[in-house]
Protein backbone atom coordinates (compact mmCIF):
# COMPACT_ATOMS: atom_id res chain seq x y z
CA UNK A 1 0.00 0.00 0.00
CA UNK A 2 1.32 3.64 -1.10
CA UNK A 3 2.38 5.84 2.14
CA UNK A 4 -0.44 8.41 0.74
CA UNK A 5 -3.27 5.88 0.81
CA UNK A 6 -2.30 4.34 4.04
CA UNK A 7 -2.36 8.08 5.40
CA UNK A 8 -6.07 8.82 3.77
CA UNK A 9 -7.95 5.34 4.82
CA UNK A 10 -6.17 6.59 8.70
CA UNK A 11 -7.78 9.84 8.04
CA UNK A 12 -11.71 9.23 7.69
CA UNK A 13 -11.49 8.05 11.72
CA UNK A 14 -9.35 10.80 12.76
CA UNK A 15 -9.98 14.14 13.55
CA UNK A 16 -7.07 16.80 13.42
CA UNK A 17 -5.98 18.19 16.63
CA UNK A 18 -4.92 17.91 20.43
CA UNK A 19 -7.44 14.97 20.84
CA UNK A 20 -6.30 12.86 18.73
CA UNK A 21 -2.98 12.10 20.28
CA UNK A 22 -3.81 8.30 20.72
CA UNK A 23 -5.00 7.79 16.46
CA UNK A 24 -1.80 9.77 15.77
CA UNK A 25 -0.20 6.57 16.75
CA UNK A 26 -1.08 4.67 13.54
CA UNK A 27 0.04 7.96 11.55
CA UNK A 28 3.20 7.96 13.37
CA UNK A 29 3.79 4.41 12.64
CA UNK A 30 3.14 4.89 8.55
CA UNK A 31 5.59 8.08 8.55
CA UNK A 32 8.36 5.46 10.99
CA UNK A 33 8.45 3.25 7.92
CA UNK A 34 8.82 6.00 5.41
CA UNK A 35 11.50 7.97 4.52
CA UNK A 36 10.53 9.24 1.51
CA UNK A 37 7.03 9.94 0.00
CA UNK A 38 7.24 6.39 -1.93
CA UNK A 39 7.94 4.12 0.60
CA UNK A 40 4.90 1.63 1.03
CA UNK A 41 3.56 1.87 4.83
CA UNK A 42 4.01 -1.73 6.64
CA UNK A 43 1.56 -4.85 5.71
CA UNK A 44 1.22 -7.81 6.52
CA UNK A 45 2.83 -9.44 3.76
CA UNK A 46 6.21 -7.15 4.12
CA UNK A 47 6.02 -7.79 8.08
CA UNK A 48 6.63 -11.80 7.32
CA UNK A 49 10.04 -10.74 5.55
CA UNK A 50 13.05 -10.96 8.05
CA UNK A 51 14.59 -7.95 7.41
CA UNK A 52 11.67 -5.72 8.10
CA UNK A 53 10.43 -7.81 10.96
CA UNK A 54 13.90 -6.60 12.75
CA UNK A 55 13.70 -3.19 11.56
CA UNK A 56 10.12 -3.06 13.21
CA UNK A 57 11.53 -4.81 16.08
CA UNK A 58 13.97 -2.28 16.75
CA UNK A 59 11.86 0.86 16.31
CA UNK A 60 9.19 -0.55 18.85
CA UNK A 61 11.87 -0.88 21.34
CA UNK A 62 13.03 2.57 20.73
CA UNK A 63 9.15 3.87 20.42
CA UNK A 64 6.76 5.33 23.58
CA UNK A 65 6.02 3.25 26.47
CA UNK A 66 3.25 2.23 28.34
CA UNK A 67 4.22 4.38 31.04
CA UNK A 68 4.58 7.21 28.26
CA UNK A 69 0.72 6.79 27.16
CA UNK A 70 -0.35 6.83 31.22
CA UNK A 71 1.36 9.93 32.02
CA UNK A 72 -0.25 11.53 28.99
CA UNK A 73 -3.59 10.29 30.42
CA UNK A 74 -3.17 11.94 33.85
CA UNK A 75 -1.95 15.25 32.99
CA UNK A 76 -4.92 17.75 32.78
CA UNK A 77 -4.30 20.00 30.04
CA UNK A 78 -5.05 23.69 31.42
CA UNK A 79 -5.80 24.97 27.80
CA UNK A 80 -5.54 23.89 24.58
CA UNK A 81 -2.24 24.24 22.37
CA UNK A 82 -1.78 27.26 20.54
CA UNK A 83 -2.03 26.99 16.25
CA UNK A 84 1.24 26.81 15.92
CA UNK A 85 2.07 23.97 18.59
CA UNK A 86 -0.78 21.84 17.21
CA UNK A 87 0.96 18.88 15.84
CA UNK A 88 0.29 18.32 11.70
CA UNK A 89 -0.46 15.70 9.11
CA UNK A 90 2.48 14.22 8.56
CA UNK A 91 2.12 14.48 4.97
CA UNK A 92 2.25 18.44 5.06
CA UNK A 93 4.96 20.53 6.68
CA UNK A 94 4.05 23.47 9.24
CA UNK A 95 5.14 26.11 6.35
CA UNK A 96 2.39 24.20 3.74
CA UNK A 97 -0.36 25.08 6.79
CA UNK A 98 0.00 28.49 7.02
CA UNK A 99 -1.57 30.93 4.38
CA UNK A 100 1.46 32.70 3.68
CA UNK A 101 -0.78 36.39 3.46
CA UNK A 102 -2.94 34.41 0.74
CA UNK A 103 -6.24 36.57 0.72
CA UNK A 104 -9.48 34.99 1.29
CA UNK A 105 -13.36 36.40 0.23
CA UNK A 106 -16.28 34.65 2.30
CA UNK A 107 -19.84 34.75 1.38
CA UNK A 108 -22.42 33.75 3.32
CA UNK A 109 -25.66 32.12 2.72
CA UNK A 110 -28.59 31.06 4.74
CA UNK A 111 -29.35 31.79 8.22
CA UNK A 112 -27.99 33.24 11.30
CA UNK A 113 -25.91 30.22 12.20
CA UNK A 114 -24.46 30.45 8.76
CA UNK A 115 -23.03 33.87 10.10
CA UNK A 116 -21.87 32.58 12.88
CA UNK A 117 -20.33 30.15 11.15
CA UNK A 118 -18.36 32.20 8.52
CA UNK A 119 -16.66 34.46 11.87
CA UNK A 120 -15.79 30.80 13.14
CA UNK A 121 -14.44 29.55 9.72
CA UNK A 122 -12.36 33.18 9.65
CA UNK A 123 -11.30 33.19 12.78
CA UNK A 124 -9.25 30.16 12.26
CA UNK A 125 -7.64 30.96 9.07
CA UNK A 126 -7.04 34.27 10.26
CA UNK A 127 -4.94 32.71 12.85
CA UNK A 128 -2.89 30.31 10.18
CA UNK A 129 -1.80 33.80 8.64
CA UNK A 130 -4.59 34.21 6.25
CA UNK A 131 -5.63 38.01 5.46
CA UNK A 132 -9.47 39.06 4.73
CA UNK A 133 -10.51 40.53 1.46
CA UNK A 134 -14.11 42.15 0.25
CA UNK A 135 -12.92 42.38 -3.36
CA UNK A 136 -13.80 39.04 -5.11
CA UNK A 137 -11.08 40.20 -7.92
CA UNK A 138 -8.03 40.36 -5.65
CA UNK A 139 -8.70 36.74 -4.04
CA UNK A 140 -6.90 33.93 -4.02
CA UNK A 141 -8.95 31.71 -2.31
CA UNK A 142 -13.18 31.95 -2.34
CA UNK A 143 -15.26 30.33 0.17
CA UNK A 144 -18.80 30.11 0.23
CA UNK A 145 -20.66 29.26 3.62
CA UNK A 146 -24.06 27.47 2.28
CA UNK A 147 -27.25 26.30 3.19
CA UNK A 148 -29.08 23.36 2.63
CA UNK A 149 -33.01 23.69 4.12
CA UNK A 150 -34.42 24.73 0.53
CA UNK A 151 -33.81 23.58 -3.37
CA UNK A 152 -33.82 27.30 -3.96
CA UNK A 153 -30.69 28.12 -1.38
CA UNK A 154 -28.91 24.93 -3.39
CA UNK A 155 -29.80 26.59 -6.58
CA UNK A 156 -28.18 29.75 -5.84
CA UNK A 157 -25.35 28.31 -5.15
CA UNK A 158 -24.83 26.30 -8.27
CA UNK A 159 -25.89 29.40 -9.98
CA UNK A 160 -23.12 31.24 -7.87
CA UNK A 161 -19.98 28.18 -8.88
CA UNK A 162 -20.77 29.00 -12.53
CA UNK A 163 -20.12 32.59 -12.43
CA UNK A 164 -16.73 31.95 -9.94
CA UNK A 165 -15.94 29.74 -12.47
CA UNK A 166 -15.53 32.11 -15.42
CA UNK A 167 -13.41 33.63 -12.86
CA UNK A 168 -11.27 30.74 -11.55
CA UNK A 169 -10.57 30.24 -16.12
CA UNK A 170 -9.94 33.69 -16.85
CA UNK A 171 -7.14 34.28 -13.85
CA UNK A 172 -3.94 35.56 -15.05
CA UNK A 173 -0.89 32.47 -14.54
CA UNK A 174 1.21 34.82 -13.10
CA UNK A 175 -1.25 34.79 -9.92
CA UNK A 176 -1.42 31.88 -7.51
CA UNK A 177 -4.37 29.79 -8.85
CA UNK A 178 -7.41 30.41 -7.88
CA UNK A 179 -8.98 28.06 -4.99
CA UNK A 180 -12.77 27.79 -3.96
CA UNK A 181 -14.22 25.75 -1.09
CA UNK A 182 -18.09 25.20 0.04
CA UNK A 183 -18.81 25.77 3.37
CA UNK A 184 -21.81 24.36 5.67
CA UNK A 185 -25.00 22.31 5.05
CA UNK A 186 -24.48 21.85 1.19
CA UNK A 187 -21.17 20.93 1.27
CA UNK A 188 -21.72 17.89 4.26
CA UNK A 189 -25.62 17.04 2.10
CA UNK A 190 -24.08 17.23 -1.61
CA UNK A 191 -20.49 15.99 -1.35
CA UNK A 192 -20.35 13.64 -3.56
CA UNK A 193 -22.34 15.58 -6.28
CA UNK A 194 -20.78 18.77 -5.89
CA UNK A 195 -16.66 17.19 -6.20
CA UNK A 196 -18.07 15.01 -9.22
CA UNK A 197 -20.69 17.69 -10.94
CA UNK A 198 -18.13 20.80 -10.28
CA UNK A 199 -14.35 20.09 -10.81
CA UNK A 200 -13.74 23.38 -10.18
CA UNK A 201 -14.37 23.41 -6.61
CA UNK A 202 -11.14 22.56 -4.54
CA UNK A 203 -11.91 21.98 -0.95
CA UNK A 204 -15.50 21.08 0.86
CA UNK A 205 -15.81 21.83 4.67
CA UNK A 206 -19.15 20.54 6.79
CA UNK A 207 -20.01 22.91 9.36
CA UNK A 208 -17.75 20.65 11.67
CA UNK A 209 -15.20 20.50 10.16
CA UNK A 210 -13.61 24.26 9.85
CA UNK A 211 -10.95 23.57 12.12
CA UNK A 212 -9.31 21.41 9.05
CA UNK A 213 -10.13 24.65 6.47
CA UNK A 214 -5.95 25.42 6.92
CA UNK A 215 -5.15 21.18 6.26
CA UNK A 216 -7.95 21.42 3.41
CA UNK A 217 -6.39 24.32 1.76
CA UNK A 218 -2.69 23.49 1.87
CA UNK A 219 -3.65 19.28 0.06
CA UNK A 220 -5.65 21.78 -2.73
CA UNK A 221 -2.41 23.89 -3.28
CA UNK A 222 -0.95 20.65 -4.87
CA UNK A 223 -3.89 20.31 -7.49
CA UNK A 224 -5.86 17.49 -5.78
CA UNK A 225 -9.22 18.18 -4.19
CA UNK A 226 -9.88 17.62 -0.06
CA UNK A 227 -13.23 17.30 1.81
CA UNK A 228 -13.98 16.87 5.07
CA UNK A 229 -17.51 16.34 6.02
CA UNK A 230 -17.33 14.46 8.96
CA UNK A 231 -19.81 15.30 11.83
CA UNK A 232 -19.10 15.44 15.68
CA UNK A 233 -20.87 14.40 18.91
CA UNK A 234 -18.84 17.09 20.77
CA UNK A 235 -18.10 19.72 18.25
CA UNK A 236 -19.10 23.22 19.30
CA UNK A 237 -15.88 25.67 18.82
CA UNK A 238 -16.12 26.71 22.31
CA UNK A 239 -12.30 27.79 22.17
CA UNK A 240 -13.08 29.57 18.72
CA UNK A 241 -13.75 33.64 19.47
CA UNK A 242 -15.44 34.58 16.35
CA UNK A 243 -14.05 37.27 14.52
CA UNK A 244 -17.16 39.87 13.59
CA UNK A 245 -17.27 40.13 10.13
CA UNK A 246 -18.65 43.85 10.29
CA UNK A 247 -16.35 46.01 12.44
CA UNK A 248 -19.04 48.61 12.94
CA UNK A 249 -21.61 46.14 13.91
CA UNK A 250 -23.82 47.41 16.95
CA UNK A 251 -24.85 43.65 17.45
CA UNK A 252 -23.64 39.99 17.41
CA UNK A 253 -24.43 36.27 17.03
CA UNK A 254 -23.36 34.09 19.51
CA UNK A 255 -23.23 29.98 19.18
CA UNK A 256 -24.34 28.63 22.21
CA UNK A 257 -25.53 25.10 20.41
CA UNK A 258 -25.50 23.24 17.57
CA UNK A 259 -27.02 20.14 15.57
CA UNK A 260 -30.79 19.06 16.08
CA UNK A 261 -32.81 15.85 17.78
CA UNK A 262 -36.36 16.63 17.45
CA UNK A 263 -36.10 15.05 13.71
CA UNK A 264 -39.20 16.91 12.44
CA UNK A 265 -39.95 15.00 8.95
CA UNK A 266 -39.65 17.50 6.41
CA UNK A 267 -36.18 18.97 8.33
CA UNK A 268 -32.65 18.39 7.16
CA UNK A 269 -30.43 19.91 9.78
CA UNK A 270 -30.19 16.99 12.03
CA UNK A 271 -28.47 15.14 8.88
CA UNK A 272 -26.47 18.57 7.87
CA UNK A 273 -25.87 19.58 11.44
CA UNK A 274 -25.91 16.52 13.51
CA UNK A 275 -26.84 15.69 17.02
CA UNK A 276 -27.28 18.47 19.16
CA UNK A 277 -24.61 18.89 21.70
CA UNK A 278 -24.23 22.94 23.92
CA UNK A 279 -21.08 24.82 24.95
CA UNK A 280 -20.15 24.73 28.44
CA UNK A 281 -21.89 28.08 29.85
CA UNK A 282 -18.57 29.20 31.47
CA UNK A 283 -17.20 29.87 27.21
CA UNK A 284 -20.72 31.45 26.27
CA UNK A 285 -20.55 34.15 29.07
CA UNK A 286 -16.55 34.33 28.41
CA UNK A 287 -17.37 35.74 24.30
CA UNK A 288 -20.42 37.44 25.91
CA UNK A 289 -18.06 39.63 28.46
CA UNK A 290 -15.52 40.31 25.22
CA UNK A 291 -18.33 41.80 23.33
CA UNK A 292 -19.93 43.86 25.78
CA UNK A 293 -16.25 44.81 26.64
CA UNK A 294 -16.09 46.06 22.84
CA UNK A 295 -19.29 48.43 23.25
CA UNK A 296 -21.30 45.82 21.34
CA UNK A 297 -25.06 46.78 22.31
CA UNK A 298 -26.95 43.45 21.54
CA UNK A 299 -26.22 39.69 21.81
CA UNK A 300 -28.74 36.76 19.56
CA UNK A 301 -27.94 33.78 21.29
CA UNK A 302 -27.93 31.61 18.36
CA UNK A 303 -28.51 27.27 17.76
CA UNK A 304 -30.46 25.12 15.54
CA UNK A 305 -33.34 24.47 18.53
CA UNK A 306 -31.65 27.16 21.02
CA UNK A 307 -33.92 26.93 23.67
CA UNK A 308 -33.21 23.20 24.42
CA UNK A 309 -30.09 24.37 25.62
CA UNK A 310 -28.21 21.58 27.88
CA UNK A 311 -24.77 22.23 29.07
CA UNK A 312 -23.68 19.20 30.66
CA UNK A 313 -19.91 19.66 30.91
CA UNK A 314 -19.95 20.08 34.70
CA UNK A 315 -20.72 16.43 36.56
CA UNK A 316 -22.49 17.67 39.42
CA UNK A 317 -24.88 19.29 37.03
CA UNK A 318 -25.40 16.00 35.74
CA UNK A 319 -28.61 15.45 38.32
CA UNK A 320 -31.83 13.34 37.26
CA UNK A 321 -33.55 16.46 37.52
CA UNK A 322 -36.26 16.18 34.88
CA UNK A 323 -37.05 18.21 31.73
CA UNK A 324 -39.99 20.56 32.02
CA UNK A 325 -41.85 20.60 28.50
CA UNK A 326 -44.10 23.48 27.60
CA UNK A 327 -47.92 21.91 28.34
CA UNK A 328 -49.46 19.97 25.65
CA UNK A 329 -45.68 19.34 24.42
CA UNK A 330 -43.79 15.95 23.22
CA UNK A 331 -40.54 15.04 22.00
CA UNK A 332 -39.68 12.53 19.37
CA UNK A 333 -36.93 11.41 21.63
CA UNK A 334 -36.46 10.12 24.83
CA UNK A 335 -36.94 12.62 27.68
CA UNK A 336 -33.08 14.00 28.45
CA UNK A 337 -32.48 14.89 32.42
CA UNK A 338 -30.07 16.93 34.22
CA UNK A 339 -27.39 19.51 33.19
CA UNK A 340 -27.38 23.53 33.38
CA UNK A 341 -30.53 24.41 31.00
CA UNK A 342 -31.32 27.54 28.95
CA UNK A 343 -33.30 29.17 31.82
CA UNK A 344 -29.61 29.40 33.99
CA UNK A 345 -27.89 30.30 31.07
CA UNK A 346 -30.06 33.49 29.88
CA UNK A 347 -29.90 34.45 33.18
CA UNK A 348 -26.51 34.28 33.87
CA UNK A 349 -26.08 36.55 30.05
CA UNK A 350 -28.50 39.09 31.14
CA UNK A 351 -26.52 39.82 34.43
CA UNK A 352 -23.41 40.61 32.49
CA UNK A 353 -24.15 44.37 30.82
CA UNK A 354 -27.66 45.81 32.07
CA UNK A 355 -27.10 48.00 28.70
CA UNK A 356 -27.07 44.91 26.57
CA UNK A 357 -30.01 43.63 24.56
CA UNK A 358 -30.18 39.58 24.86
CA UNK A 359 -32.23 37.74 21.84
CA UNK A 360 -32.24 33.93 21.01
CA UNK A 361 -33.64 32.05 18.32
CA UNK A 362 -34.28 29.89 16.93
CA UNK A 363 -36.31 28.20 19.77
CA UNK A 364 -39.06 25.06 19.04
CA UNK A 365 -42.05 25.68 20.50
CA UNK A 366 -41.99 22.99 23.20
CA UNK A 367 -39.16 23.85 25.23
CA UNK A 368 -40.54 27.28 26.55
CA UNK A 369 -41.43 26.28 30.76
CA UNK A 370 -42.33 29.24 32.70
CA UNK A 371 -38.49 29.59 34.30
CA UNK A 372 -37.74 30.95 30.75
CA UNK A 373 -40.59 32.89 30.21
CA UNK A 374 -40.79 34.41 33.55
CA UNK A 375 -37.00 35.44 33.07
CA UNK A 376 -38.32 37.34 29.86
CA UNK A 377 -40.53 39.60 31.75
CA UNK A 378 -38.45 39.85 34.43
CA UNK A 379 -35.42 41.11 32.96
CA UNK A 380 -35.18 44.93 31.21
CA UNK A 381 -32.83 43.38 28.75
CA UNK A 382 -34.06 40.30 27.92
CA UNK A 383 -36.26 41.18 24.53
CA UNK A 384 -39.47 40.82 24.81
CA UNK A 385 -39.98 39.15 21.20
CA UNK A 386 -40.21 35.23 20.66
CA UNK A 387 -40.40 33.06 17.89
CA UNK A 388 -42.60 30.79 17.77
CA UNK A 389 -42.36 28.31 14.77
CA UNK A 390 -45.97 26.87 13.92
CA UNK A 391 -45.11 25.70 10.57
CA UNK A 392 -49.12 24.51 10.19
CA UNK A 393 -51.77 25.37 11.24
CA UNK A 394 -53.33 21.92 11.05
CA UNK A 395 -53.41 19.50 13.40
CA UNK A 396 -53.44 16.76 11.20
CA UNK A 397 -50.18 18.41 9.08
CA UNK A 398 -48.73 18.53 12.52
CA UNK A 399 -48.49 15.26 13.14
CA UNK A 400 -47.45 13.90 9.48
CA UNK A 401 -44.81 16.39 10.51
CA UNK A 402 -43.65 14.98 14.00
CA UNK A 403 -44.02 18.62 15.51
CA UNK A 404 -44.95 17.23 18.93
CA UNK A 405 -47.81 19.37 19.57
CA UNK A 406 -51.45 19.81 18.14
CA UNK A 407 -52.91 23.52 16.94
CA UNK A 408 -54.70 23.65 20.13
CA UNK A 409 -51.33 23.39 22.04
CA UNK A 410 -49.96 25.83 20.47
CA UNK A 411 -52.91 28.16 20.91
CA UNK A 412 -52.88 28.09 24.60
CA UNK A 413 -49.20 28.86 24.25
CA UNK A 414 -49.70 31.52 22.67
CA UNK A 415 -51.72 33.09 25.03
CA UNK A 416 -49.70 31.80 28.39
CA UNK A 417 -47.15 33.68 27.10
CA UNK A 418 -49.27 36.98 25.89
CA UNK A 419 -50.68 37.14 29.51
CA UNK A 420 -46.84 36.19 31.16
CA UNK A 421 -45.30 38.27 29.09
CA UNK A 422 -47.76 41.68 28.00
CA UNK A 423 -47.01 43.50 25.08
CA UNK A 424 -44.55 40.40 23.85
CA UNK A 425 -43.77 40.69 20.13
CA UNK A 426 -44.42 37.10 18.66
CA UNK A 427 -43.11 35.99 15.08
CA UNK A 428 -43.07 32.54 13.43
CA UNK A 429 -42.61 30.30 10.66
CA UNK A 430 -44.88 28.26 7.84
CA UNK A 431 -44.44 25.54 5.63
CA UNK A 432 -47.26 25.50 2.58
CA UNK A 433 -47.89 22.85 0.16
CA UNK A 434 -46.31 19.68 3.20
CA UNK A 435 -46.74 16.35 1.65
CA UNK A 436 -50.93 15.49 1.77
CA UNK A 437 -51.62 19.02 3.08
CA UNK A 438 -55.31 19.48 1.65
CA UNK A 439 -57.59 22.49 0.87
CA UNK A 440 -58.60 22.24 4.59
CA UNK A 441 -55.26 21.68 6.12
CA UNK A 442 -54.63 24.82 3.76
CA UNK A 443 -57.49 26.84 5.42
CA UNK A 444 -56.95 26.08 8.99
CA UNK A 445 -53.52 27.51 8.66
CA UNK A 446 -54.95 30.94 7.22
CA UNK A 447 -57.07 30.62 10.08
CA UNK A 448 -54.20 30.63 13.00
CA UNK A 449 -52.31 33.35 11.10
CA UNK A 450 -55.43 35.40 11.85
CA UNK A 451 -56.24 34.49 15.23
CA UNK A 452 -52.93 34.97 16.43
CA UNK A 453 -51.59 38.30 14.74
CA UNK A 454 -48.08 37.82 14.37
CA UNK A 455 -46.05 41.01 13.90
CA UNK A 456 -42.93 38.86 12.06
CA UNK A 457 -43.56 35.86 9.71
CA UNK A 458 -40.85 33.39 7.60
CA UNK A 459 -43.18 31.98 4.92
CA UNK A 460 -42.51 29.32 2.30
CA UNK A 461 -43.57 26.61 -0.23
CA UNK A 462 -42.80 22.99 1.02
CA UNK A 463 -38.94 21.42 -0.42
CA UNK A 464 -38.83 17.42 -0.52
CA UNK A 465 -35.19 16.70 1.32
CA UNK A 466 -33.25 13.70 1.08
CA UNK A 467 -32.82 12.02 3.72
CA UNK A 468 -35.30 13.33 5.62
CA UNK A 469 -38.30 10.94 7.07
CA UNK A 470 -40.68 12.79 4.26
CA UNK A 471 -38.85 11.76 1.72
CA UNK A 472 -38.56 7.99 2.52
CA UNK A 473 -42.29 7.74 4.10
CA UNK A 474 -44.79 10.12 2.75
CA UNK A 475 -45.58 11.55 -0.79
CA UNK A 476 -44.73 15.20 -2.21
CA UNK A 477 -48.14 14.89 -3.75
CA UNK A 478 -48.95 18.60 -3.83
CA UNK A 479 -48.36 20.08 -6.91
CA UNK A 480 -46.38 23.14 -7.82
CA UNK A 481 -48.36 25.64 -8.42
CA UNK A 482 -50.98 24.41 -5.55
CA UNK A 483 -48.43 25.08 -3.46
CA UNK A 484 -47.33 28.08 -4.86
CA UNK A 485 -50.78 29.44 -4.51
CA UNK A 486 -51.35 28.48 -1.20
CA UNK A 487 -47.77 30.51 -0.16
CA UNK A 488 -49.14 33.84 -1.68
CA UNK A 489 -52.41 33.13 -0.07
CA UNK A 490 -50.22 32.91 3.67
CA UNK A 491 -48.25 35.65 2.89
CA UNK A 492 -51.49 38.06 1.86
CA UNK A 493 -53.26 36.87 5.09
CA UNK A 494 -49.82 37.40 7.45
CA UNK A 495 -49.10 40.68 5.83
CA UNK A 496 -53.00 42.32 6.88
CA UNK A 497 -52.23 40.97 10.01
CA UNK A 498 -48.76 41.85 10.88
CA UNK A 499 -50.38 45.40 9.47
CA UNK A 500 -52.93 45.35 12.36
CA UNK A 501 -50.75 44.04 15.13
CA UNK A 502 -47.89 46.80 14.31
CA UNK A 503 -50.45 49.60 14.11
CA UNK A 504 -51.19 49.13 18.22
CA UNK A 505 -47.80 50.22 18.28
CA UNK A 506 -48.81 54.09 16.94
CA UNK A 507 -48.83 56.90 19.49
CA UNK A 508 -46.91 54.64 21.90
CA UNK A 509 -43.07 55.38 22.59
CA UNK A 510 -40.46 52.96 22.21
CA UNK A 511 -36.86 52.46 22.60
CA UNK A 512 -35.00 51.89 19.63
CA UNK A 513 -31.35 50.70 18.77
CA UNK A 514 -29.15 52.85 16.72
CA UNK A 515 -28.30 50.71 13.72
CA UNK A 516 -27.03 53.42 11.26
CA UNK A 517 -28.71 55.26 7.37
CA UNK A 518 -31.94 53.94 6.34
CA UNK A 519 -30.97 51.96 2.51
CA UNK A 520 -33.80 54.51 1.16
CA UNK A 521 -33.00 57.53 2.74
CA UNK A 522 -29.84 59.65 3.27
CA UNK A 523 -31.56 61.83 5.67
CA UNK A 524 -33.22 59.41 7.71
CA UNK A 525 -31.81 56.46 10.42
CA UNK A 526 -32.93 53.13 10.58
CA UNK A 527 -32.76 50.86 14.03
CA UNK A 528 -34.81 48.19 15.82
CA UNK A 529 -37.23 47.89 18.49
CA UNK A 530 -37.80 45.50 21.49
CA UNK A 531 -39.91 43.61 19.01
CA UNK A 532 -36.93 43.39 16.74
CA UNK A 533 -39.25 45.55 14.46
CA UNK A 534 -37.33 48.19 11.73
CA UNK A 535 -37.91 51.51 13.04
CA UNK A 536 -37.31 54.19 10.54
CA UNK A 537 -37.19 58.13 12.31
CA UNK A 538 -35.34 61.05 10.85
CA UNK A 539 -31.73 61.90 11.36
CA UNK A 540 -31.73 65.30 13.82
CA UNK A 541 -30.33 66.48 17.37
CA UNK A 542 -31.94 65.48 20.31
CA UNK A 543 -31.42 65.86 23.76
CA UNK A 544 -29.27 63.46 25.69
CA UNK A 545 -31.53 62.48 28.69
CA UNK A 546 -27.55 61.64 30.57
CA UNK A 547 -26.41 64.88 30.30
CA UNK A 548 -28.96 67.46 30.73
CA UNK A 549 -29.21 70.66 28.03
CA UNK A 550 -26.87 68.77 25.73
CA UNK A 551 -28.06 68.50 21.42
CA UNK A 552 -26.42 65.12 19.83
CA UNK A 553 -26.96 63.23 16.80
CA UNK A 554 -27.76 59.53 17.12
CA UNK A 555 -24.81 57.04 16.37
CA UNK A 556 -24.85 53.39 15.57
CA UNK A 557 -25.08 51.59 18.79
CA UNK A 558 -26.90 54.34 20.53
CA UNK A 559 -30.25 53.98 22.17
CA UNK A 560 -33.10 56.25 21.92
CA UNK A 561 -36.59 57.24 21.98
CA UNK A 562 -38.89 57.42 19.00
CA UNK A 563 -42.57 57.99 19.02
CA UNK A 564 -44.40 56.16 16.64
CA UNK A 565 -46.69 57.25 14.19
CA UNK A 566 -47.22 54.94 11.26
CA UNK A 567 -46.95 51.61 10.58
CA UNK A 568 -46.09 48.59 8.01
CA UNK A 569 -46.53 44.96 8.27
CA UNK A 570 -42.74 45.07 8.32
CA UNK A 571 -41.74 49.05 9.30
CA UNK A 572 -42.50 51.31 12.12
CA UNK A 573 -41.54 55.38 11.46
CA UNK A 574 -41.58 58.12 14.05
CA UNK A 575 -39.98 61.10 15.58
CA UNK A 576 -37.26 60.65 17.78
CA UNK A 577 -37.65 62.27 21.52
CA UNK A 578 -34.04 61.67 23.18
CA UNK A 579 -30.69 59.77 23.22
CA UNK A 580 -31.18 57.54 26.78
CA UNK A 581 -30.19 54.50 28.20
CA UNK A 582 -31.89 51.29 28.34
CA UNK A 583 -32.09 51.57 32.05
CA UNK A 584 -33.25 54.89 31.75
CA UNK A 585 -35.83 54.33 28.91
CA UNK A 586 -38.12 51.78 31.25
CA UNK A 587 -39.56 55.25 32.60
CA UNK A 588 -41.05 56.10 29.01
CA UNK A 589 -41.86 53.22 27.41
Amino acid sequence: MHYLQCILRAQGSLRWGPSASGSWLLLRTCRAHSSFPGTACPSAEGQQEDGVQKDFSSRLATGPTFQHFLRSATVPQEKLPSPDMEDHPPYLTVDELLGRQRKVYLETYGCQMNVNDTEIAWSILQKSGYLRTSNLQEADVVLLVTCSIREKAEQTIWNRLHQLKVLKTKRPRSRVPLKIGILGCMAERLKEEILSREKMVDILAGPDAYRDLPRLLAVAESGQQAANVLLSLDETYADVMPVQTSPSATSAFVSIMRGCDNMCSYCIVPFTRGRERSRPVASILEEVRKLSEQGLKEVTLLGQNVNSFRDNSEVQFNNAVSTNLSRGFSTNYKTKQGGLRFAHLLDQVSRIDPEMRIRFTSPHPKDFPDEVLQLIRERDNICKQIHLPAQSGSSRVLEAMRRGYSREAYVELIHHIRELIPGVSLSSDFIAGFCGETEEDHLQTVSLLQEVQYNMGFLFSYSMRQKTRAYHRLKDNVPEEVKLRRLEELITVFREEATKANKASVGRTQLVLVEGLSKRSTTDLCGRNDGNLKVIFPDVEMEDVTNSGLKVRAQPGDYVLVKITSASSQTLKGHVLCRTTLKDSSAYC
